[in-house]
């Protein structure tokens, strides 16, 4: 096969799920199954959990193959978009959840997730349960940090995080682009899910949330009450990245930043649906991003 080449792996059916889990993994074993074990354990809900493997060299192609989940898997890393889209096309679910591999999925984190989808009259819709950080954030407004239960899998205070995680105080807030995320499958199929340009992902997640503007979608609602602790494995330290801001400027014409503050809101108090941004509010920020645009294919072309 080809070293970006794909096989796919599905598993027998049962009851249709209420979410189809798309986790891509790579050589993380140890946090795959703290993952997948607190999914099991503390859903409210029946899932299907779907993980794809990249390069599977630890021996987590044999512990998917035993747990009977649905998988597909990769000889090569093809970072997250590939991953991402390859195990969305096994899902049987309506709603699709993008999830890392390094979370822990707290107590019944899919309820208010599938009440807030119920509460909706359309699938034009962002949602993102809410993570819990070990360390301090660049986004405190969207990122509950620092609150540390254990830096890895192998530190993690289970049963402290379990007494405490639901007294720590936050809001609902908009802006989306972080996971877990719920979108319907009609939208991530409309949008074509992960944009493979931004192989191996470095920019793929606010390019969606770009592409999800353009498809009409200003519901963005980052779920306080679903929560989920986010270890920060670092898998991404052992890849070559992609220059993900660079490829978002060129792409739409304005900075990743200027997205999130302007036209996401990234951060703020959840209040309802985003409304269309004043640009004449921040015309000279689009104007550097502007130049700097302008700057980046000149540097390209040079």
């Amino acid at each position: 096969m080809h070293e970006r080449a794909i096989s796919f792996h599905p598993a027998a059916g049962g009851d249709a799920p209420v979410f189809s889990i798309l986790i891509p993994s790579w050589n993380n074993l140890s946090y795959l199954k703290t993952c997948v074990a607190s999914i099991r354990k503390n859903s409210r809900y029946r899932h299907e959990i779907i993980v794809h493997l990249n390069e599977a060299n630890d021996g987590s192609r044999a512990w998917v193959e035993e747990q009977g989940l649905p998988y597909t898997l990769s000889e090569n890393n093809v970072g997250v978009c590939y991953g991402f889209n390859a195990a969305a096309s096994l899902a049987r679910a309506n709603y699709l959840v993008l999830s890392d591999d390094d979370y822990y999925y707290a107590p019944d984190w899919d309820v208010p997730l599938r009440e807030e989808i119920q509460k909706l009259n359309s699938i034009y819709f962002c949602l993102t349960g809410t993570m819990i950080e070990h360390s301090a954030t660049q986004y405190p407004e969207s990122i509950i940090a620092p609150f540390d239960f254990g830096k890895t899998a192998a530190t993690f205070d289970e049963a402290r995080f379990l007494n405490d995680f639901a007294e720590i105080p936050f809001y609902d807030w908009t802006g989306g682009n972080w996971y877990p995320l719920v979108l319907h499958r009609h939208v991530w199929q409309l949008i074509g899910g992960l944009s493979t340009e931004f192989t191996p992902g470095m920019g793929s997640d606010p390019d969606m949330m770009m592409k999800l503007w353009h498809a009409g979608v200003r519901y963005y609602k980052g779920v306080s009450a679903s929560r989920v602790y986010h270890f920060g494995s670092k898998t991404t330290a052992r890849v070559k990245k992609n220059d993900g801001n660079k490829q978002f400027l060129l792409k739409w014409g304005l900075s990743k930043s200027t997205f999130f503050r302007y036209f996401l809101r990234l951060g703020q108090t959840f209040d309802g649906p985003t409304e269309e941004p004043d640009r004449a509010a921040f015309r000279s920020k689009l104007l550097r991003d502007t130049w700097k645009r302008r700057l980046s294919i000149f540097k390209k072309d040079g």
